[in-house]
């Protein structure tokens, strides 16, 4: 079973995570995508952040694909960090292959996360084209870290079969839709 992990906290979803999910789902030929909706994320500001149960109804409206599953599993696990989520997950489905699904722009930063390096040691990543991401790419502190982890496009369909640390960045149709963006649009009188 090949399952991508995609994690966010979807305040609020919208149709580029969903053009995203396709994109993982058809590219790197996966069984299934879950959407792990964070309880909150330790980069941003979580103040004003609907509930748990309000993000994932949300989401379950979007992700019209019955290959994508929507969860709460982090906040089920009391796992705060990428890191956590996935060795409970490792530890948990030995058998399954997983695969981190973010966007470019992620790749971009996504030192910044706890313990980034383990990350990618536990799993393959892939990251999908963002507006704005894709000529900088290249020059991320992920790719320069691993330069002989990025595995060639071509070879999207065995990213789910590659001994981490692995990484690939997949081009394709990219929605400049963003969660950030559609919150201001909400304030605006």
């Amino acid at each position: 079973m090949r399952i991508g992990l995609f994690g966010g906290s979807f305040n609020p979803p919208h149709e580029g995570h969903l053009l995203v999910s396709r994109i993982a789902l058809r590219r790197l030929r996966l069984d299934r995508l879950w959407w792990l909706v964070s309880p909150g994320n330790p980069l941003k500001d979580t103040r004003e952040l609907p509930s748990l149960a309000a993000r994932m109804a949300a989401a379950r409206r979007i992700a019209r694909d019955p290959r994508i599953v929507v969860t709460g599993l982090e906040a089920e696990v009391g796992a705060r960090f990428t890191i956590d989520t996935l060795r409970y997950l490792r530890a948990r489905c030995p058998g399954v292959r997983f695969v981190w699904i973010i966007g470019g722009d992620n790749l971009l930063q996504l030192d910044r996360w706890r313990r980034w390096e383990d990350i990618m040691r536990l799993a393959p990543v892939a990251a999908i084209d963002r507006p704005g991401a894709t000529l900088r790419a290249a020059n991320a502190k992920v790719a320069l870290r691993f330069p002989q982890s990025r595995l060639p496009e071509r070879k999207a369909a065995r990213i789910a079969f590659t001994a981490p640390p692995a990484f690939i960045y997949l081009h394709g149709p990219r929605s400049a839709v963003s969660s950030t963006e559609l919150r201001r649009g909400a304030r605006r009188p």
